[in-house]
C-alpha cells in the first residue's frame, strides 16, 4: 500500500512540475524610506521643513534669552525685594517658563504634523507609481523592504531606483 502512495506522489510530481514551472512569478521590492529620501519631492519636503525650523529658531532663541535675563534679574534682586514682591516675580517667571514650554511643544507638534503630511502625500504618490509600474511590467508581487519584514532579497529585484526615476519624471 505504501508503495502505491509513494508512486502516486512521484507521478503527481512529474505531471505537476511542468505546470508550476510555466507560471513563473515576477516579484520585486521597493525601499520606501530610500525613495522618500532620494526622490526630488522628498528632498524638497526636507528643505521646506528645514526652512520652517530655521524660521522658528529665531523666536525660540529670543524667548530663551528673555527667560535667562528674567532669571538673572530675579536672582540679583532676590535679597533686595520683599517676600511678597519676590514671590510675584517668581510666579511671573514660572508663568513665562510654562508659556515657553508650551510654545516649544506647539512648534514641535506643528513640525511633526507638517512632516507627516508631506510624507503621506509623497508615499501615496510613490505607491501609485509602484502600482503603475507593477501593472505595466507584469509583476505578480511587489513588497516594501522594511515593512514586509523582508529578511533577504536579491538586489536584482530591487525596484527602488526605477521607482524614484519614474516618480521624479512625473514631477509630483
Amino acid at each position: 500500500m505504501k508503495k502505491y502512495v509513494v508512486l502516486l506522489f512521484v507521478c503527481f510530481g512529474l505531471v505537476a512540475s511542468p505546470v508550476f514551472a510555466q507560471t513563473a512569478q515576477k516579484i520585486g521590492y521597493i525601499d520606501l524610506q530610500k525613495a522618500l529620501n532620494l526622490s526630488a519631492a522628498g528632498k524638497a519636503a526636507k528643505e521646506k521643513i528645514k526652512e520652517k525650523v530655521q524660521g522658528y529658531d529665531a523666536e525660540v532663541k529670543s524667548r530663551q534669552e528673555e527667560l535667562k535675563k528674567l532669571k538673572e534679574e530675579l536672582e540679583k534682586q532676590a535679597m533686595l525685594l520683599s517676600e511678597e514682591a519676590r514671590n510675584a516675580k517668581e510666579r511671573d517667571y514660572q508663568q513665562k517658563v510654562k508659556d515657553y514650554q508650551r510654545f516649544a511643544k506647539d512648534i514641535q507638534e506643528t513640525l511633526q504634523q507638517t512632516d507627516a503630511d508631506y510624507t503621506r502625500k509623497i508615499v501615496e504618490s510613490i505607491l501609485k507609481v509602484v502600482q503603475d509600474v507593477g501593472k505595466r511590467d507584469g509583476y505578480t508581487l511587489i513588497l516594501e523592504k522594511t515593512e514586509s519584514s523582508l529578511v533577504y532579497a536579491d538586489d536584482s529585484i530591487d525596484m527602488t531606483d526605477e521607482i524614484i526615476k519614474t516618480f521624479d519624471k512625473q514631477g509630483k
